[in-house]
């Protein structure tokens, strides 16, 4: 029998389109029949109805996909929408009764105030009639320890005595709705970030639907939790709180079976990898295996943000030792005990991994997560052109940063071809969004060396500029990178102060990607805001403890003319009778967009110039009402919107430059738009059937 989905990778078919009873635009392959899913943009301007090809291998990764008979327009029992039952469903988004569905959340977690309230919202769809039943070859408490399948007290009693849960479970029945309002209610009552971190965890490891959908729902305050600033902490703490695996380690004791390894992993069509060696966590250091709690955060995001199902993702530790000496002698400490290998043996490894995860999976989409430097740029130089991969620090981070850079232009009433930056840090975040903002000055009319001339970088020894001798050249004396070379301003002699550095080069934009807190003093910002009637300030570092300044030292210290974007989340501030936001100009933004592009399109290859594009989409997706907030980023609550356009931007620019393999090459934007989003994984629960009781 034909089965349904939306995420199936059947491409579609480019044609002629026609219109559905309730007005939304269908090609041919889409028109409506006994049965259609419909899958709608979260954040909710399109609808796109698709008949696929493959059921969905979890309970949880189905949920995106919301069959339903437009002929029978009534609730099923346990609908969760909040309706009375038999109400009628329109054929469109939403009731006919016309209430909406939205989050809205108030109050305070820990020290961090968190509301969403009065800006734009993520509209959840809901099912508007029964969804597709899966086969799963599991009953009893098989079924409740398994993530995937585990619906908790959403079991109805019908499926309970299919699925021989009767008894096994208290008698009432929830709707998955109720269940993401009881985890939201003791999640507040946990006393510190760290524990509610663990509480997440632990629901993550019980009911995989039951955590996405709760992420999804309540993005703006949870996703601090399960990432940045909160996950640092954690992977501090990773040995200590370890629970269960999750994820692959490929460890330098398993070299030569990386290939057969891969195959231990039970999901065939993985989509997106995020793969650490822990060398550089954060403005933490070395953690070594301990950083695994990074690209399992990223993957929460992942799929909350970009819509990628849960089955489809990978979080991945290459375990190559530690330099830490604190792990090394640390009893609890789960990586392996040696130092950390360099040079061939270490390149030797990656390599390895690289072909066996290729060839597990040959469309992956690998992301370099937190390497050093030393590492990270070589490797992306190497792999970039061979591999969907990319890596986000260096990528990400200079993208999300040139579009807080754009947007914070326009709020100056600048343009990006005016800007003078000043950069601390000339690391591989640094120096990547150095090269972003170059790119972008250079697609706005600028030659790249006149573009490169605008920027002053700034190493733990001071300004990389002129050998003059003034300051006793430190920089040159102790060997500038092939990375830093380029970046040597001869307008500053070398190793100035940062001081020093702002009064000679009178900089419109302070970034700080230097993990050194409170370099950006107030004399600093206030010598910078002498020359600047709005000066852009950005402290990116990571945790929030690494930020060089806070948002509300850099409007105190500029009397309310700085436009401020941070790398962690901060509070709004009060100054003067004027509420300020700022935008936190977190890689979220971003990644997730990338990461679904080339997993629903097949792009070969992340270029540059889909970089700026995602740069640009992200920027263009701010409402006028968020501008006039003296936002730099959307509110986090429209990330899945935001998501989407960067996806649609970056695979327009494949399909210009013919770098996809799994749509055709004369889709429209309409069309790309539309496909996107009928991809985008929503969780929600569905059916099942055990099939070693269902007769042949």
């Amino acid at each position: 029998p034909r089965t349904f989905g939306v995420d199936s990778d059947r491409p579609p078919r480019t044609s002629t389109h026609t219109k559905c009873s309730s007005g939304i635009q269908l090609r041919p392959e889409f028109r409506m029949q006994s049965r259609t899913n419909m899958s709608f943009l979260h954040a909710g301007r399109h609808a796109m109805v698709q008949t696929g090809r493959r059921a969905m291998p979890s309970a949880h990764a189905a949920g995106m996909s919301m069959s339903t008979s437009l002929s029978q327009r009534h609730h099923a029992p346990g609908c969760g929408c909040g309706c009375q039952h038999g109400h009628q469903h329109g054929r469109q988004r939403g009731h006919q009764h016309g209430h909406q569905h939205s989050v809205h959340v108030h109050g305070v977690i820990g020290k961090r105030f968190v509301s969403n309230e009065g800006i734009p919202q993520i509209d959840i769809p809901k099912p508007t009639r029964e969804l597709k039943v899966l086969k799963v070859k599991k009953d009893g408490v098989d079924i409740l320890h398994d993530p995937l399948w585990n619906k908790n007290t959403c079991f109805d009693n019908a499926e309970r005595d299919r699925l021989g849960l009767r008894g096994l479970l208290p008698p009432v029945e929830r709707t998955l709705e109720q269940q993401v309002g009881r985890v939201m209610r003791a999640l507040r009552r946990e006393d510190s970030d760290e524990r509610r971190n663990m509480f997440l965890q632990d629901l993550h490891n019980r009911d995989e639907t039951l955590y996405h959908r709760t992420l999804v729902e309540n993005i703006t305050e949870v996703a601090p939790l399960v990432y940045t600033p909160t996950v640092g902490k954690v992977c501090q703490e990773f040995g200590d709180q370890y629970r269960r695996s999750r994820g692959m380690y490929f460890s330098t004791q398993d070299r030569g079976m990386f290939s057969s390894m891969a195959y231990n992993w039970p999901h065939d069509d993985v989509h997106v990898i995020v793969v650490t060696d822990g060398s550089r966590i954060l403005g933490l250091g070395d953690l070594g295996a301990h950083g695994m709690g990074i690209p399992i955060g990223k993957l929460a995001l992942y799929c909350a943000c970009g819509g990628i199902a849960p089955h489809r993702v990978l979080p991945v530790m290459l375990d190559v030792g530690t330099n830490n000496t604190e792990l090394l002698e640390d009893e609890d400490y789960l990586g392996l005990k040696h130092k950390r290998l360099e040079g061939d043996e270490y390149y030797d490894m990656v390599d390895e991994f690289m072909k066996a995860v290729t060839s597990r999976w040959p469309n992956v989409v690998v992301q370099f997560e937190d390497f050093e430097t030393s590492k990270a740029v070589p490797l992306l130089a190497k792999y970039r052109h061979i591999y969907r991969c990319f890596n986000d620090d260096i990528q990400g981070t200079g993208c999300v940063t040139l579009a807080g850079i754009l947007a914070a232009c326009r709020q100056a009433g600048d343009s990006i071809t005016d800007l003078r930056v000043v950069c601390a840090g000339a690391g591989s975040a640094g120096l990547g969004v150095c090269a972003q903002i170059v790119d972008g000055m250079v697609e706005a009319g600028l030659s790249r060396e006149e573009a490169m001339s605008r920027f002053v970088v700034l190493t733990s020894k001071g300004a990389v500029g002129l050998e003059d001798g003034v300051n006793g050249d430190p920089n040159h004396k102790r060997g500038l990178t092939e990375d830093q070379g380029p970046w040597v301003n001869a307008g500053v002699s070398d190793g100035s102060s940062l001081l020093e550095t702002v009064k000679q080069f009178k900089p419109t934009c302070l970034l700080g990607l230097s993990t050194v807190p409170g370099i950006f003093s107030e004399e600093v910002v206030r010598a910078m805001a002498e020359d600047c009637e709005n000066p852009i300030i950005m402290p990116m570092s990571n945790p929030t403890h690494k930020s060089e300044c806070t948002p509300e030292q850099a409007y105190k210290w500029t009397d309310g003319r700085a436009v401020v974007a941070t790398g962690s989340p901060f509070a709004p501030v009060e100054l003067n009778g004027k509420t300020f936001i700022p935008s936190q100009c977190n890689n979220m933004y971003v990644f997730p967009g990338i990461g679904l592009a080339a997993s629903v399109a097949g792009v070969t290859e992340i270029t540059d110039k889909m970089l700026y594009l995602a740069a640009v989409a992200c920027a263009d997706a701010i409402s006028d009402e968020e501008v006039a907030e003296g936002r730099t980023f959307p509110a986090v609550g429209r990330i899945r919107q935001v998501s989407h356009q960067v996806a649609c931007k970056i695979i327009d620019e494949a399909l210009r430059v013919g770098k996809t393999t799994k749509i055709p090459s004369n889709m429209t934007e309409e069309e790309v738009s539309e496909y996107v989003a009928a991809k985008m994984y929503f969780p929600q629960y569905v059916p099942l059937v055990d099939t070693t009781k269902v007769r042949s």
